[in-house]
């Protein structure tokens, strides 16, 4: 199997992309326009609407922190006759740029955590199996036009700060997840995704 390229791209990136698998050419896309600079290359697009400005099988690992949750599932076509589904669209746009075996790397915050719908701007409410429909042999988005597939690596309760990137975790970390764990205190879902082609 040939290796994934050495690139990554941060969605909703902001100014501080991020570089979870630590990939030696950095992107990120925002919904407004930033200058590149020597360490990250930027491109504006809302990606709600708009494809992922980059071409097919790119990227060896796409991120996203705290995003996934204001992609709306449901959209009326501008005509007002019909519907789009922009997060269905979204991760086939995820996994087109992603090249075979590639990763994404997605931590957002879910139900039933207050942190899921406290933001007003919240507006895809995540749960510890929405993956689903995005992984596996025969993923359940596929009837609402998902046309990719992803094996499921990692999908798991984490705390934020200790899950920036995919590592293992301290014994103090491992504690720490326990107990906020038993005490409903987790507030953020991993999902840690292969792009299967």
């Amino acid at each position: 199997m040939p290796s994934v390229p050495d690139r990554h791209l941060d969605l909703g990136c902001g100014l501080t992309p991020r570089n979870p698998y630590g990939r030696r050419a950095l992107c990120g896309v925002d919904i407004r326009p930033l200058p590149s600079t020597p360490q990250a290359e930027f491109r504006c697009a809302n990606v709600v609407l708009d494809p992922i400005p980059y071409p097919d099988n790119h990227f060896g690992s796409v991120s996203a922190y705290d995003f996934i949750e204001h992609v709306p599932r449901l959209l009326t076509t501008p005509d007002g006759k019909g519907t789009w589904f922009p997060f269905i669209h979204l991760m086939n746009e995820i996994w087109r740029v992603l090249a075979p075996g590639g990763r994404l790397y997605a931590l957002t915050p879910a139900y039933p955590s207050p942190a899921a719908f406290v933001d007003p701007t919240h507006v895809n409410i995540i749960t510890a199996h929405s993956h689903e429909y995005f992984s596996g042999d025969k993923p359940l988005g596929h009837i609402y036009g998902f046309v990719g597939g992803f094996n499921a690596l990692r999908t798991e309760w984490v705390v934020y700060l200790d899950s920036l990137a995919p590592k293992p975790l301290s014994w103090r970390q491992k504690l720490r997840l326990w107990n906020r764990g038993r005490s409903g205190k987790l507030t953020h879902f991993l999902w840690e995704l292969e792009a299967v082609k």
